[in-house]
């Protein structure tokens, strides 16, 4: 376990305040957020600060456009961002903006500091200019061909293919985006720190293991190619803050805005109450205050290079790590509007849990800088199968006989304390995994535990046990080992589905999980009625989300299935349907919890079904063929997405699958136990 004494910031990437999150974004936030939580669940004081990257062309190009303010499209789109982000369950501590009195107050310190000390130098260059649009153009905003690798369509800084940097005079065959026009030189004063003298404390810096030894690897490449110094200046028109005397200089955006870390944690200390002193102590070059970056590798150069050697230069304490993630992609490939997997969070939050991408991310987030990508057919059967079957199903199957059968309360022992405590110490290992941000890791590892707490359950079968009065305090202690193992499992999972965690807290009535409180198993307590914690990934809504997500509807739409047809007599058969119409029926394995025969009728028995999440009473016409008293215990198959039927005698949540003829009739079952809700393909 990290130490219990760490004192963190933490910030993810500003996002830019000119459209709108999609789920490539929430790639950073999510994987921020997990480690937050997961730093206060081991007992670190862990501050997460934000804002609203707000300044540069493209904001006022866009303002413009829309006929508003820039300040008032910053605000659109910051409001925008942090519903995104609560959506998700991204927690900030402080969601602020560039564009304040503390940000600019502090980049005035920083220019006045590092010209102070000679680290800015003032030269006339020649830049790019748009004749047609009477402007200067900065770097995004001249297109064209890589000088390195010839890739075309390339950005007037940086080479999306190969990485290199360059100005945007070296670009080959370069246009405006603004005009479309191909840019004339003309003369400029600009301003420039002098990144270069910086090169031997960088290398020292990176050395330190400040970066992941792939991002190190990297940045040797730029040394190589030999530090360049960095224009920190814009000419007007241009959004952002004038350069102290000067009458049409401004600070280039990627100057203002890495500051804008600082600017969120001054502002987040006064709105707290808390001094300034704090500050200094935090942003100190000797200061115990760990600060932690958490970025997309698109930006590293600018956070391992620039940043570092701004801080250094200003006075400032350097970052204690720069954690890099890559790109998402979808079902193997870029993002793509066409085909509906350009993915806004508003458009993921009207169709599917939060909850499940947050899981579907952290299964796949490892701690460097390779790619992750959404297979949204894997995304459906992996939350189902691991969150919904193993995790959710456990608590689903414990908590129905401790409820009905010992009025919620739990055992005063656990049935098997050796087991427990097993699953107590894989938490050190878990807990590493979490602090080193391989969270992939560290859902394999509790999956595995899953697995071993279900077939626990799987090999004592309360449900038997239930069937014989003096084996009912085992049933008892058998389900409260289950619940415990449960509450383990949910604590290992409370930084990845922080709402689920929640519910889980108030099901067994422990308030908020801590990494510390899992060594204590719950004993002689009571619970809550259980309900469900987390329902299965509707493969449907999973389609729906990608249809609104296209640019245009897609054409020839397939026309609505029909309904299930009433069963056939087994000696004909009816009409033919399409293998993509039989897929939509959800056969999930039940376990037989209750079974009575239904008075005023005939053949129907009244089940209650355990599905994993939840219970299901179903009225079934099977009274000729099975005795109530021996379907309990007994798994069987369900159709669990059918509309509900009411009926003269209740209403039947559903389907049990049964065959029959000359010879009888005869309940469909899976051939092996399986834990209760698993899916049947």
């Amino acid at each position: 376990m990290p130490s219990p004494s760490r004192k963190l910031l933490v910030t993810s990437a500003l996002p830019y305040a000119n459209g709108p999150i999609h789920i490539g974004h929430l790639v950073e936030y999510v994987q921020t957020d997990i480690w937050v939580r997961f730093q206060r669940l081991a007992g670190h004081d862990a501050t997460y600060l934000c804002a609203s990257d707000a300044h540069g062309t493209p904001i006022m190009l866009k303002a413009r456009d829309a006929g508003v303010a820039p300040e008032a499209l910053v605000e659109r789109f910051r409001a925008e961002h942090q519903e995104a982000f609560a959506g998700f369950r991204v927690a900030f501590d402080n969601y602020y903006t560039t564009h304040s009195e503390e940000n600019r107050v502090l980049v005035e310190q920083f220019y006045a500091r590092l010209t102070a000390r000679g680290l800015i130098a003032q030269r006339v260059i020649q830049q790019a200019y748009d004749a047609e649009a009477g402007m200067f153009l900065p770097d995004r905003f001249i297109r064209g061909n890589c000088p390195v690798c010839d890739t075309p369509d390339q950005y007037g800084d940086s080479c999306e293919s190969c990485g290199a940097t360059y100005t945007p005079a070296e670009l080959k065959n370069a246009r405006s985006v603004v005009s479309g026009s191909a840019p004339v030189e003309k003369a400029s004063v600009h301003y420039f720190f002098q990144l270069a003298a910086f090169e031997p404390s960088l290398k020292t810096w990176l050395a330190g293991g400040h970066v992941h030894e792939s991002v190190a690897r990297k940045l040797q490449e730029w040394f190589t190619a030999g530090l360049r110094d960095w224009d920190i200046s814009r000419d007007a028109p241009y959004f952002g803050f004038r350069i102290p005397g000067t009458a049409d200089k401004f600070f280039y955006v990627w100057l203002d805005a890495p500051v804008g870390y600082m600017a969120s944690h001054r502002n987040w200390l006064q709105k707290t109450g808390r001094p300034d002193s704090e500050f200094d102590a935090a942003w100190d070059p000797d200061s115990t205050t760990e600060l932690h970056h958490f970025i997309g590798k698109d930006i590293l150069y600018f956070h391992t290079l620039f940043w570092p050697a701004l801080l250094e230069g200003a006075g400032f304490r350097r970052p204690t790590a720069v954690h890099v993630h890559g790109f998402l992609t979808v079902n193997g490939q870029k993002m793509s509007k066409s085909r509906g997997t350009f993915i806004a969070a508003t458009t993921y939050l009207k169709h599917l849990d939060p909850e499940y991408l947050r899981y579907y991310y952290a299964f796949k987030l490892g701690s460097g800088l390779d790619d992750i990508d959404l297979s949204l057919d894997d995304f459906v059967a992996r939350v189902n199968a691991d969150l919904v079957g193993k995790v959710v199903n456990l608590a689903s199957r414990c908590a129905g006989f401790i409820s009905q059968r010992f009025d919620g309360k739990l055992a005063d022992a656990l049935d098997s304390p050796a087991l427990y405590a097993s699953f107590v110490a894989a938490g050190e290992s878990i807990a590493g995994a979490y602090d080193q941000r391989d969270y992939g890791r560290a859902m394999r590892e509790t999956m595995l535990l899953a697995d071993a707490a279900n077939k626990y359950i799987d090999d004592q079968k309360p449900w038997v046990l239930a069937r014989d009065e003096a084996t009912l305090p085992r049933v008892q202690a058998v389900c409260t080992q289950g619940l415990n193992l449960f509450r383990v499992l949910m604590t290992y999972l409370a930084p990845v589905l922080p709402r689920v965690a929640a519910d889980a807290g108030a099901f067994l009535r422990t308030g908020s999980l801590s990494w510390a409180g899992r060594a204590t198993p719950l004993l002689g307590s009571r619970i809550a009625v259980y309900e469900p914690l987390l329902v299965r990934v509707d493969p449907g809504a999973v389609s729906r989300m990608v249809e609104d997500s296209m640019e245009t509807p897609p054409p020839n739409s397939a026309p609505p299935a029909p309904a299930l047809a009433a069963a056939a007599s087994p000696t004909s058969v009816t009409a033919e349907i399409e293998l993509a119409d039989f897929q939509k029926v959800d056969l999930r394995i039940a376990t037989v919890l209750q079974a009575e025969a239904v008075e005023g009728a005939d053949k129907l028995v009244r089940l209650t079904l355990d599905i994993g999440t939840e219970q299901r009473t179903v009225l079934s016409g099977i009274k000729s063929a099975y005795a109530p008293a021996d379907l309990v215990g007994r798994q069987v198959i369900l159709v669990a997405n059918l509309k509900p039927r009411k009926m003269r005698f209740g209403i039947s949540q559903g389907m049990v699958l049964a065959a029959g003829g000359d010879t009888g009739l005869f309940l469909v079952g899976p051939d092996a136990p399986a834990p209760a809700g698993t899916r049947v393909t």
